[in-house]
């Protein structure tokens, strides 16, 4: 059995005909909480959704990576995750001076986007729903999936401030589609299970022990478990292209007194510096010449 504090657990539960996945998040969220002083509530919110972005990996083939973003809430107005089919996570949120401990996340104009861009094509997908009011975090998931997918799914997430984790329940449609599943019952019985699972559970228990305690009845087949790890996309040939998307002068006007301009990345604090040279070679066929990177 893995001892592996964060990873991604691939099920299949045979007797019901339905997919899973679980995930659990230590080191790693450890990693984003510590990007900024998020108020406890704000880190509950980022917590599960960097969660959900790593299970929405679990039950799907591509190579490249899954966002989500929480976007447009007056208290919370900007929650974001990512994860990479390597699994490689990050995540940040945007949170009002003023937030209460118990603010509800979906609120008017709240709306959920789930992006995927696969490196491989270059291609770039995404859904987009409207969260409904007073919806909780697992229940705006869910209704992304029903509304963008038509794929009956269910969500427990969960954190307690050192980890974080989740577990997704998806129904396999039979050659007939999802209604002409064999076993009517299965996809309510397993939601029933689904539903004496506690969060201490999900949040301490070994996956293999806690999927065999809740769903014995079901036939458990797990997959290979998938290693989870903190990792940041940016690089400074990414930011080079920001700088050029400023245009020459505006890039120009970002150089200071002590003659760079510096652009910190919001994930991980790493920091990039472009004297004004490096900014001209941004406006010529040439390439930037490479420059250290520092973490402040």
């Amino acid at each position: 059995m893995a001892d592996n504090s964060d990873f991604l657990q691939r099920f299949m539960l045979e007797n019901a005909g339905v997919s899973g996945a679980m995930v659990r998040l230590e080191s790693t969220w450890t990693h984003v909480r510590e990007r900024a002083d998020y108020p406890p509530s704000v880190a509950r919110v980022l917590a599960e959704t960097l969660a959900a972005s790593a299970l929405f990996t679990g039950n799907i083939k591509f190579q490249g990576r899954l966002s989500i973003q929480l976007k447009g809430g007056e208290t919370l107005p900007l929650v974001f995750s990512e994860c990479t089919h390597e699994g490689r996570l990050r995540g940040l949120a945007r949170w009002q001076d003023e937030i209460a401990a118990d603010f509800p996340v979906g609120s008017s104009g709240v709306v959920v986007a789930i992006t995927i861009e696969h490196a491989d094509s270059q291609l770039r997908s995404q859904g987009l729903v409207s969260v409904e009011e007073n919806a909780s975090l697992a229940a705006a998931f869910e209704q992304y999936f029903d509304r963008s997918e038509q794929l009956p799914t269910r969500l427990l997430l969960a954190s307690d401030g050192i980890r974080c984790g989740g577990i997704m329940l998806q129904r396999v449609a039979s050659a007939g589609g999802h209604d002409a599943v064999v076993d009517a019952d299965a996809w309510n019985r397993v939601n029933h299970l689904l539903a004496t699972l506690s969060a201490e559970e999900l949040l301490n228990l070994p996956a293999e022990i806690l999927l065999q305690r809740v769903f014995h009845e079901e036939d458990v087949r797990l997959a290979a478990l998938r290693p989870l790890h903190f990792g940041c996309s940016c690089s400074r040939e990414r930011v080079g292209g920001m700088l050029r998307a400023l245009g020459h002068d505006e890039a120009l006007a970002a150089v200071r007194e002590d003659g760079t301009a510096e652009v910190i990345c919001e994930f991980c604090n790493t920091s990039y510096r472009f004297d004004s040279v490096d900014i001209e070679l941004l406006f010529s066929d040439q390439p930037v010449s490479p420059a250290p990177r520092t973490n402040q």
